[in-house]
């Protein structure tokens, strides 16, 4: 496995919803819920030391190692466009959102805290729709550059969020692999916990494996209720075993209804922790756990009770 000496915990928290985070709760405003945008002020650098600062504090708290991932899931050529970025700039985000994590790992890190920082890569179109189809060749083309320059930082590896179709997936891998860096696969699942396309999440992880020789150093699931996904991950298939993170959301509404949501459901912190850890339980290979759209600091501390004090 292309990551194996990466991780030397037997478990990793890592963030919530950064951008819901930003926007509902420290008032900031992300256009096209871009998080990257932030570094090009010093106050906006410094709200992102703060709110990854919140993680590593609870990762020493509950003893587990840390993952950090950038704000750069926006930081893709087609979003930087959109906000004004040369890609000389958006190259420079990309590697300043990386420079960040240097201090937090100076400070956090020690031989039962290792701290992992990870090169976050977005989808080219919204994370909630497959919209316009990439086959894998343009989907390659289109995240070559992003993948090498965050490959060439202090990165340990990259990962992709909110990937909802195989193509992209597979191109990702591809760039990840020409940049020689190990890469995890994050695919978004519906409320009846297949992709955005219909394609069984169990299937699509296959066939990214079969296309790529394995490649994907792990999976996740991200930008989902753990309800929407328990069922499927619980079969005890082969392909579970591919599975390393969760990255849950904190309502049990549909993406479609979320799109269309006024307000913030931040759910219910206790209980989604006490599914999270009850998963992490049941299914070993699970060593990351974490938050998405509507989660905070106070639904990973829920999980990391479940998950940490309430194991053997």
């Amino acid at each position: 496995m292309p990551n194996k000496s990466i991780f030397t915990a037997p478990r990793y928290l890592t963030d919530g919803g950064l951008e819901t985070t930003l926007i509902y709760h420290r008032g900031w405003e992300l256009p096209h819920f871009a998080a990257f945008q932030l570094l090009r002020t010093a106050a906006g650098e410094t709200a992102l030391r703060e709110y990854y600062r919140d993680y590593a504090e609870l990762a020493k708290k509950y003893q587990t190692g840390l993952l950090l991932e950038s704000a750069t899931w926006r930081a893709s050529a087609d979003w930087g466009m959109r906000l004004g970025y040369s890609q000389d700039e958006l190259d420079a985000a990309n590697r300043q959102s990386i420079a960040m994590f240097a201090d937090l790992r100076a400070e956090f890190a020690t031989e039962t805290l290792p701290v992992v920082v990870t090169g976050c890569i977005g989808p080219r179109g919204d994370g909630y729709q497959p919209g316009e189809l990439m086959t894998i060749e343009q989907a390659t083309a289109y995240h070559t550059r992003q993948c090498a320059v965050l490959a060439d930082t202090a990165a340990d590896l990259l990962a992709a969020y909110t990937i909802n179709y195989v193509a992209e997936a597979i191109g990702i891998t591809r760039a990840a692999s020409a940049a020689g860096k190990p890469v995890a696969i994050s695919f978004t699942v519906e409320t009846d916990g297949r992709l955005p396309t219909g394609q069984k999440l169990g299937e699509a992880i296959t066939q990214v494996d079969d296309v790529t020789d394995g490649y994907p150093a792990y999976y996740l699931i991200n930008c989902a209720h753990p309800e929407h996904f328990e069922q499927q991950v619980l079969t005890g298939e082969p392909w579970v075993t591919r599975l390393r993170g969760l990255r849950v959301n904190s309502s049990l509404k549909s993406h479609a209804e979320l799109n269309e949501a006024t307000a913030l459901d931040d759910g219910d912190p206790p209980a989604l922790g006490a599914q999270c850890g009850k998963l992490a339980r049941l299914l070993p290979n699970i060593t990351i756990l974490g938050g998405c759209c509507g989660t905070d600091a106070r639904h990973v501390e829920q999980m990391a009770i479940a998950w940490v004090e309430n194991s053997p």
